[in-house]
């Protein structure tokens, strides 16, 4: 009868500790690295220490050059205050500015100067698949970004 009772408390001990989540080890010092990717598969620019990020995507077919701020990890879109983002680039030679102009959108009550979505097109962006840029100015959340250099499409540093 002891055995019995025994092995019924050992049974039960077992499948208590199978339905339980695997104990998390102590701080090992390791860095744990969160690799964040583009939602929509463009290029991406940090802002700052990585608060803030811009995704650029271009189509090629229309000449159109979006960009799309986002949070620190790529995952939630950032309103910005700025009715648009001025960047410099760098292509063939020739410099060429391009205004990047916010989207409204009345679905997500988004507005020009509250928005997270801005748009330019140009007909060198159809046959120009690099460039180097510059953003000039771009204002998040009260932050204010200068001067953001990037390669298109390979970024400025963040993670793809």
């Amino acid at each position: 009868m002891k055995t019995r009772a025994t092995l019924a408390l050992l049974a039960a001990a077992a499948l208590a500790a199978c339905s339980k989540a695997p104990v998390a080890p102590a701080d090992s010092g390791e860095v744990h690295m969160h690799h964040a990717h583009a939602p929509h598969g463009g290029t991406v620019l940090k802002l700052g220490d990585d608060a803030y990020h811009i995704e650029l995507v271009l189509n090629p077919a229309t000449g159109t050059l979006q960009a799309f701020v986002l949070d620190d990890e790529l995952e939630d879109f950032v309103r910005s205050s700025s009715p648009s983002i001025e960047i410099t680039a760098h292509a063939g030679g020739a410099y060429r500015d391009l205004v990047l102009v916010a989207v409204a959108n009345p679905v997500t009550g988004e507005t020009a100067g509250d928005t997270s979505l801005f748009e330019a097109s140009a007909d060198w962006l159809k046959v120009t698949p690099e460039f180097d840029g510059v953003v000039k100015s771009v204002t998040v959340r009260g932050a204010t970004f200068n001067a953001v250099a990037f390669n298109f499409p390979k970024g400025n540093g963040a993670a793809p």
